[in-house]
């Protein structure tokens, strides 16, 4: 792995934070948390300028409508979009960082031409149609049935944590097409337009008052064979395509955004007294080791996934195995640091501790990790 920025990528840097300069002063306000129309709205305003000046999908394939970056150049465009504090993907975070890789990586031409360019345009929202009531961290598990009838799925069944389900135009989903085969061989991966008879949504509140999650009921949705991407009952390798992009890079966005909030952290304490505490200081500091080390990892993973055709290794196991806990003591650290300030849910602190507890849960529970970094990684026998 070499990411020494050349000429060329230093340029790159050069004309990105100029670009950012000049842009960031004139976005709007962002709407109100619980305005998911708004969000919707802000989100994909933010994805069409970066398309309109050539920065969308920055590390995508040039066939697949990006700008087939260099490694570095992608950590260039995470580093200085977040040091410049500005918008995430948000409402569109699963056709851009699952979805639409996964067709990248997976979909036929024709799939390729319907569905990407309107998320790198920020035409289309996609949401995530995987976990179910009884199907969560065993996901091969799921019960939700597709059931061929002439060139349509007839689909069965209910999802649940389906993030932006109200606002996404398109759901990755995934259907059980034969019952008899053994689970992990009897699933397939669909694309279902949401607007679809059938398609039920309902909004579900988490701990912080959120409700990015909802459950969504199909009820005899009928779903085009041709929306199929891999073969029929090959879903579960298509969507182990799908995690190893939701472990692998789609966090390292969020792992520059922590090591801002650490110097942020250390600032605060120097100014409210909390500094001369050495054990505070200690955490801070070995805070900082890890997610510099973090960062280095998410360089790795980067590079190898652009040596393997672009689609993240194993290795996003081990990162997001340990970006959770990270993140999670990190956001510890910050209630200790800012006292009873940290309590008060109208603080932007206080619901990013809330939201840090599910990290151990969200992309694969952590025991779910522990087994993947044990057995492909480890070559540990599985366990019974």
């Amino acid at each position: 792995m070499d990411l020494t920025c050349t000429e060329e990528e230093e340029d790159f840097r050069a004309r990105l934070r100029a670009w950012l300069g000049k842009v960031l002063p004139e976005l709007p306000a962002k709407p109100s948390p619980d305005d998911w129309p708004g969000r919707r709205a802000y989100d994909l305003g933010w994805q069409r300028r970066l398309y309109e000046a050539g920065y969308a999908g920055l590390h995508w394939p040039v066939d697949a409508g990006g700008r087939g970056a260099t490694p570095t150049q992608h950590l260039i465009f995470l580093e200085e979009t977040e040091r410049a504090g500005a918008p995430y993907v948000g409402a569109n975070f699963v056709g851009l960082l699952h979805a639409g890789p996964t067709i990248a990586a997976e979909g036929s031409a024709g799939q390729r031409a319907r569905w990407l360019p309107p998320v790198l345009r920020g035409d289309e929202v996609w949401c995530q149609g995987f976990s179910e009531p009884d199907a969560g961290s065993d996901l091969a598990s799921l019960r939700t049935r597709a059931v061929r009838d002439g060139d349509d799925y007839v689909v069965t069944g209910s999802k649940i944590w389906t993030s932006h389900a109200e606002v996404a135009d398109w759901c990755e989903l995934l259907v059980r097409t034969d019952p008899q085969a053994p689970k992990h061989r009897g699933i397939s991966w669909l694309a279902m337009p949401m607007d679809a008879p059938g398609v039920s949504v309902r909004p579900l509140r988490t701990l912080a008052g959120s409700t990015e999650f909802a459950q969504m009921f199909l009820d005899e949705v009928r779903i085009p064979v041709a929306n199929r991407v891999g073969a029929e009952n090959d879903g579960w390798r298509v969507t182990m395509v799908t995690l190893s992009f939701e472990r692998g890079t789609a966090f390292v966005g969020e792992v520059v955004a922590c090591r801002r909030t650490l110097g942020e952290l250390a600032r605060t304490a120097k100014a409210n007294g909390r500094w001369d505490d050495p054990v505070l200081r200690r955490r801070l500091g070995r805070l900082y080791g890890e997610f510099g080390a973090l960062w280095r990892l998410t360089q790795w993973n980067v590079s190898e996934a652009q040596g393997s055709g672009g689609v993240p290794g194993t290795g996003g196991s081990v990162f997001k195995l340990a970006y959770s806990y990270a993140r999670q003591e990190l956001y510890e650290v910050a209630a200790e640091v800012l006292g009873a300030a940290s309590l008060s849910l109208e603080e932007e602190w206080t619901l990013d501790r809330l939201s840090s507890l599910s990290y151990t849960i969200a992309a694969g529970t952590s025991q779910i990790q522990q087994n993947i970094v044990a057995e492909r990684i480890l070559g540990l026998p599985k366990g019974r």
